[in-house]
């Protein structure tokens, strides 16, 4: 099928496509925040390291990417679908991403960085996605939280108040 809309048209559109500072990454930044983890965003390590990660926690060694569901094949997502046009084109697109993807995290791997991979579909359950990160990622001592407290439990808050709170900020 052709496309409905000039190349130049095309071309300006795709420009508009922002590759930082999505909304993912900045939901991701927000929640990490809130549950009192300091990162770098556009640090000298971020722009140093292989792949160049979204967020990183230079001082554990954590390299973090925000990755959407359907650029980067989320595996069994309902997100990662193949346009039905040009379909060999779209393939070896997204063959491309894979590869570079897994040639990114075992440099980092390589280097002794963890990495850590939050697919953007696991933003609507926002709560799991907290009780995920805080499993992964060590505690920080300045919290001074109890020992006893099941990380599995520990929100920031509830994924409506956190929506409500997002929707009144814009």
């Amino acid at each position: 099928m052709a496309d409905k809309i000039s190349k130049a048209k095309r071309s300006w559109l795709m420009s508009r496509v922002a590759s930082k500072h999505t909304k993912p990454e900045r939901l991701v930044r927000s929640l990490l925040h809130r549950l009192g983890y300091r990162f770098t965003v556009n640090g000298p390590k971020n722009k140093s390291l292989p792949g160049r990660p979204d967020i990183v926690f230079p001082s554990r060694k954590i390299a973090l990417f925000v990755h959407g569901c359907f650029w980067h094949r989320h595996h069994g997502c309902k997100t990662a679908t193949t346009p039905k046009s040009n379909t060999a084109y779209w393939n070896a697109k997204f063959a491309r991403n894979v590869e570079r993807d897994c040639q990114t995290e075992a440099a980092l791997q390589q280097k002794g960085w963890q990495v850590i991979v939050v697919w953007e579909c696991e933003l609507k359950q926002l709560e799991q996605l907290a009780a995920r990160l805080i499993n992964t990622l060590p505690r920080v001592d300045s919290l001074n939280l109890p020992e006893d407290i099941d990380d599995s439990q520990l929100v920031a808050e509830t994924q409506a108040v956190y929506a409500s709170r997002l929707s009144k900020s814009r």
